[in-house]
């Protein structure tokens, strides 16, 4: 496993980091934390988790296996989306606790998904209270989670409390991401990227997403992982893990492998804009708009409807990736700003007017 420096003078992490919300079965807690244990003997030194995944059991399955491990050999990386100041040191202390560590190596400001919730976590103290914990050496870096546009991103790193950034990105939605990420590169910070294979759909979908897979590539899932590894400024891909069959598979794409050329990355790029004419790219020129109906978002949740085929998709994208109701499409004023600055001229009105249907048949 070869590794990174995560961002400018940081500490040397792996390229591929183990995601801890997949586990296989979460009630084992020994077979879970093997499966931690393994990925480290494989070279994986980079570990995140937060509090709630896998039904609030995956930081002490962390704790369980992380403790066997000498603690100068991996990085933990947790979580807290509390606002208020006292709720996240509270937070804190119950990661170090089941964490079984003295020191959290990467600890997110979970979860930012509007532009002003930054301000809220300073307003409420949180931000304050982790800078506090760091201080103390309770934390080792700061950093930030999320799901916002990558102009809204850079504006977040630009704030200049944050040492990186946690967000999605694969080779799917990269143009909605792709400022924040080389904002995060001109600012010197690391950033590890969440969801690489689209919550699954580009493995569910081999022929549709071959142009993915250079001369080499064994599947289409190898290729969306590398197409994350070749990106300069990105430190981690992260790699949600069941099992240790699934670590072995994601070492095997980054074994003897450190970047693809630029055209391979140029002509996959080229692909999405130019072939994919009903699937949204997520670059956010539709953005803003007068309703402040949250366009991209939508649109995204769309796109699994094109791959699944089932409205199902939608909602499902919406609640359990968003947190956005349906319902919030039926802001939309039909104005069509949104049409005319799409670069693919996607119906985008049409798109909302039937998810907004589709969350008042709930």
């Amino acid at each position: 496993m070869w590794t990174k420096p995560y961002g400018k003078n940081g500490p040397q992490v792996s390229v591929v980091g183990f995601g801890g919300m997949r586990f296989a079965n979460p009630a084992d807690l020994d077979a879970s934390a093997g499966t931690i244990i393994h990925a480290h003997g494989k070279g994986i030194n980079y570990f995140d988790t937060a509090p709630f995944y896998c039904g609030d059991k995956s930081e002490e399955i962390f704790g369980r296996g992380l403790k066997t491990l000498p603690r100068d050999s991996y990085y933990v990386s947790t979580k807290c989306m509390a606002a208020n100041g006292d709720e996240l040191r509270q937070s804190l202390e119950r990661s170090l606790q089941r964490l079984c560590v003295e020191r959290i190596d990467f600890f997110h400001i979970w979860c930012l998904m509007r532009p002003d919730e930054l301000a809220g976590r300073i307003a409420g103290g949180a931000v304050s209270a982790a800078m506090k914990a760091k201080e103390e050496g309770l934390i080792g870096r700061l950093v930030v989670s999320t799901h916002l546009q990558g102009r809204q991103i850079a504006s977040v790193l630009e704030s200049g409390y944050f040492q990186g950034v946690t967000l999605g990105y694969n080779a799917l939605n990269f143009p909605y991401r792709a400022d924040g990420v080389a904002a995060a590169g001109r600012l010197g910070l690391g950033v590890v990227t969440m969801n690489p294979l689209g919550g699954g759909v580009i493995a569910r979908n081999p022929d549709r997403f071959a142009f993915l897979k250079a001369p080499g590539d064994r599947s289409v899932a190898e290729a969306a992982i590398r197409f994350n590894v070749s990106h300069p400024d990105i430190t981690v891909t992260l790699v949600g893990f069941a099992n240790n069959a699934e670590v072995d598979q994601a070492i095997a794409a980054v074994e003897e492998f450190h970047h693809y050329p630029p055209e391979h990355l140029e002509g996959i790029k080229a692909h999405i804009n130019s072939g994919f004419d009903v699937f949204c790219t997520g670059c956010g020129y539709c953005l803003p708009c007068p309703a402040n109906v949250s366009i991209p978002k939508f649109m995204d949740a769309w796109n699994h409807k094109i791959f699944n085929g089932e409205d199902k998709a939608i909602l499902d994208r919406l609640k359990w990736h968003w947190a956005l109701p349906a319902a919030e499409a039926g802001v939309c004023t039909q104005c069509g700003q949104c049409e005319e600055n799409c670069t693919q001229h996607l119906d985008i009105r049409a798109r909302l007017e039937t998810i907004a249907a589709l969350g008042q048949q709930k």
